[in-house]
C-alpha cells in the first residue's frame, strides 16, 4: 500500500525533472525553431559607418545548421524593394518577413539572414539555402568604401547574388561590380583536382520595370556592358569598361530577368494579398523562383562545402580581410583562401628535410633542400588561388622556407 501510495508522487517528480532538463536544454542554447521564424543580422556597421563587425545573435542561428548551406544574396540601391522582393521569394508577409521601410533612412543596416533556411535538393543532396538582405547603397550618411564592403561580402558569401535594379542599369551600377569581377576573375574555373577555392556568385541581374520597349531584359544588359567610346581618355570610362569587358567573358556566370512592377500604390503592397497583385507580376515572380532554385549551388571553399559552423567561420575570415586597411582588398582575400595550401607546401618541405637524418654534409644538405623546395614550389603553382595577388602568398612560403633551412643549418 505504502509504494502505490508513492508512485503517483515519484511519476510527478520525473516530469518535473524532464521538464527542468528540457528547459534547460533551452537555455544551453537549443533554439526554438519557432524563435527562428524572423530576419537575424549577421553584420552591422561599426559607430563610424566605414567597417563591418559581426553580429552573434545571427550567426548562432547560422551555427545549428548542419546540412551544406547555399546563399541567396540580394544587393543594389536602398529604396529599391530589395526587402520586399525577398519576401516575396520567401513566401512571407511584410509583418513576418524581412523589415521594409518606405521612409527616407534605408530599413536594413548591415547585412541580415533570414533564421530558417528553406530546404532544397540540389543534384540530388539536402541543400540548406539562406536568404541574405543586405544594406543599400548611395543612402545617406554612409562612405562609399562602407557600400564597397557590404557589396564585396555579400559577393563571397552568396551562391546566387541578385542585383536588383529599378527601371535600367546605369554606368554607376556597372562600376559598383569592380570587385565582384576581381574576385571573380582570381578565383574563377580555378579547379586543380578537388581543390576550389569558391565558385563566384552566380549573377542574376533583375530589372524592375514595366515596358522593355521590344527588347529583351538581356539584350538590355548586354547593350549596357558594351564598351563605351573613350577618345579623350577618360580614366572613369576606362575603369569601367575594363570591367564591361570583364563581365562579358563571364557571360555564362550571369543572368538577366525581369520583373514588372507590382502595384502603382508600392507603399501599400505590403497589404496587398496576390489576387490584388499584378497578375504578370505574380506569374514573373513564379518564374523567378523557379530561375534561382535551378541555378542555386551550395558554398564550397577549399573543395568542401559549408554547414552551419563551418560557414560562421568562413564569415569571419572573410570579414577579417575586408576589414583591413582604408579599402577592401582582393589581395586579402586571396592571402586566406592560400593559406591552407601553404601550409600543406611548407609540410611537404619540413617531412623531406626531416627525412636526412640530421646532421649530414652541407652538401647533401643543399641537395635534399633544392628538391623538398621545387616540390613545394610545384604544388603551390599548381594549387594557389589568385592570377593577379598570389605575389604575397608566394613571398610568405619563400620565408618559411628559409627559416626552416636555417633552423637545419643550425644543427650542423
Amino acid at each position: 500500500m505504502g509504494r502505490g501510495r508513492r508512485a503517483p508522487g515519484i511519476r510527478a517528480l520525473a516530469l518535473v525533472l524532464l521538464a527542468v532538463a528540457a528547459a534547460a536544454g533551452v537555455a544551453a542554447g537549443d533554439p526554438d525553431p519557432d524563435e527562428l521564424e524572423r530576419a537575424f543580422p549577421i553584420v552591422e556597421p561599426d559607430h563610424g559607418h566605414t567597417k563591418l563587425r559581426l553580429s552573434e545573435q545571427g550567426l548562432d542561428a547560422i551555427r545549428r545548421i548542419e546540412n551544406p548551406i547555399a546563399v541567396v544574396g540580394v544587393i543594389g540601391p536602398y529604396r529599391s524593394g530589395k526587402s520586399f522582393l525577398l519576401n516575396q521569394l520567401l513566401s512571407l508577409s511584410c509583418d513576418k518577413g524581412f523589415g521594409v521601410g518606405h521612409m527616407r533612412d534605408t530599413k536594413t543596416k548591415g547585412i541580415w539572414i533570414w533564421g530558417t533556411p528553406v530546404e532544397m535538393d540540389v543534384d540530388g543532396s539536402k541543400v540548406s539555402v539562406l536568404y541574405l538582405d543586405t544594406e543599400g547603397f548611395e543612402s545617406v550618411g554612409k562612405s562609399n568604401v562602407y557600400d564597397d564592403r557590404i557589396f564585396a561580402l555579400a559577393t563571397v558569401l552568396s551562391s546566387v547574388l541578385i542585383y536588383n535594379l529599378p527601371e535600367t542599369v546605369r554606368e554607376a551600377d556597372i562600376s559598383r561590380l569592380s570587385f565582384a569581377v576581381e574576385i571573380a576573375e582570381e578565383f574563377y574555373g580555378r579547379v586543380k583536382g578537388q581543390d576550389v577555392a569558391f565558385e563566384p556568385a552566380k549573377l542574376l541581374w533583375l530589372i524592375q520595370r514595366d515596358f522593355l520597349q521590344g527588347k529583351s531584359v538581356q539584350q538590355m544588359v548586354n547593350e549596357a556592358l558594351q564598351r563605351v567610346p573613350n577618345d579623350n581618355g577618360d580614366k572613369y570610362i576606362d575603369e569601367v569598361n575594363q570591367i564591361r569587358d570583364s563581365l562579358a567573358v563571364m557571360g555564362d556566370n550571369s543572368t538577366a530577368f525581369s520583373l514588372p512592377q507590382p502595384h502603382l500604390q508600392r507603399t501599400k503592397l505590403c497589404d496587398m494579398e496576390d489576387k490584388e497583385l499584378e497578375p504578370l507580376y505574380v506569374k514573373r515572380r513564379e518564374q523567378l523562383k523557379h530561375l534561382v532554385a535551378s541555378i542555386i549551388k551550395p558554398k564550397i571553399v577549399q573543395g568542401k562545402t559549408l554547414n552551419g559552423k563551418d560557414f560562421v567561420s568562413f564569415l569571419q575570415q572573410i570579414l577579417e580581410a575586408l576589414n583591413k586597411g582604408e579599402i577592401p582588398s582582393t589581395g586579402s582575400l586571396v592571402e586566406i583562401f592560400n593559406k591552407a595550401i601553404l601550409e600543406r607546401c611548407l609540410k611537404v618541405y619540413r617531412e623531406k628535410m626531416d627525412g636526412l637524418g640530421l646532421p649530414v654534409p652541407v652538401e647533401k644538405l643543399q641537395q635534399v633542400h633544392e628538391m623538398a623546395n621545387d616540390e613545394a614550389r610545384i604544388i603551390f603553382d599548381k594549387q594557389h588561388f589568385g592570377k593577379h595577388h598570389a605575389a604575397q602568398s608566394v613571398l610568405k612560403l619563400e620565408d618559411e622556407i628559409k627559416k626552416a633551412l636555417l633552423t637545419a643549418t643550425k644543427v650542423l
